[in-house]
């Protein structure tokens, strides 16, 4: 069965389904994202979603290429052409179309495309496998609170990364102070079991994900800080991972060639990746 996709008011054979070649998106990275996670035919914390999907675009003036209950109907139909059980759905809007020009006027009508990509049903053994990840120098613009489709620089970390053997890069500013993943939230464990997360600001995405381990920590009476960690501080924690819609929660074992903790996943980790998954569960 082909793929369908939904663009501009249509849905498409994947092969088929194309923007204009003067869309600012495909120009000028004039655009935002969002990527659900879909488990047992369930969108897993849309609402969150969609609602940084709103402050995305707020933040760059773009309005609303539909409102947000034909958006989500939209969505329910991509994953149901194309009989997604469990996956991920990817939507995009980006300022629209127009003459090749830095500045654009006022009255463009926003682009929208959605599309759905199966994936193997994650689970809880093989959410504790153990990762490699590598440290990268973070050179993004100074918003990346916003989710935009500019991201040559983290995905050229995230190339070196595998290149490296690993799955993830850490950013890490001029001060050593780690940002987050090329594509996730940074956490570490400290040797007093405090969970730690760097604070949201202009220079970390405020990850859905990253909010429901924050929601579940506490829920759990977990010893958690929000507050910036250097690289050297993380290389020496307990335990580490990182999170994101699409990876859910992936434990981490090594941080460049230093090994973290004992080099096998931690009981602070084991315990939120339990209790993340009966979270998904109970919200289907």
């Amino acid at each position: 069965m082909p793929r369908i996709a939904y663009v501009n008011g249509q849905y498409k054979t994947h092969i088929y389904a194309s923007v204009h070649i003067e869309d600012r998106g495909f120009q000028f990275a004039d655009g935002v994202y969002e990527v659900i996670y879909v488990y047992n035919e369930k969108f897993i914390d849309i609402e969150m979603h969609l609602d940084r999907l709103d402050r995305s675009l707020n933040e760059l003036d773009i309005p609303w290429p539909v409102n947000r209950s034909a958006l989500n109907i939209i969505i329910q139909e991509v994953v149901r052409r194309n009989r997604v059980k469990n996956g991920n759905i990817y939507l995009q809007v980006t300022r629209g179309s127009n003459n090749r020009e830095f500045s654009y006027p006022e009255d463009l009508s926003p682009s929208l495309i959605v599309y759905a990509r199966k994936a193997n049903k994650d689970s809880i053994e093989t959410t504790e496998k153990g990762y490699k990840i590598v440290s990268k120098p973070d050179i993004r613009w100074k918003r990346c609170d916003i989710k935009t489709v500019s991201l040559l620089p983290a995905v050229m970390a995230k190339q070196a990364a595998v290149e490296e053997g690993a799955i993830e890069a850490w950013l890490v500013d001029d001060s050593g102070l780690v940002t987050e993943g090329t594509s996730s939230n940074a956490w570490i464990v400290t040797e007093k079991n405090e969970i730690i997360t760097r604070s949201t600001n202009n220079f970390i995405l405020s990850g859905v994900t990253r909010k429901t381990i924050l929601q579940l920590s506490q829920d759990l009476g977990l010893k958690y800080k929000e507050r910036a960690f250097s690289l050297v501080e993380a290389k020496e924690a307990k335990e580490a991972f990182c999170t994101s819609s699409t990876a859910l929660i992936k434990p981490i074992i090594q941080i460049d060639k230093k090994r973290i903790g004992s080099g096998t996943v931690g009981p602070v980790t084991k315990i939120l990746i339990k209790n993340y998954f009966n979270y998904v569960e109970r919200n289907l």
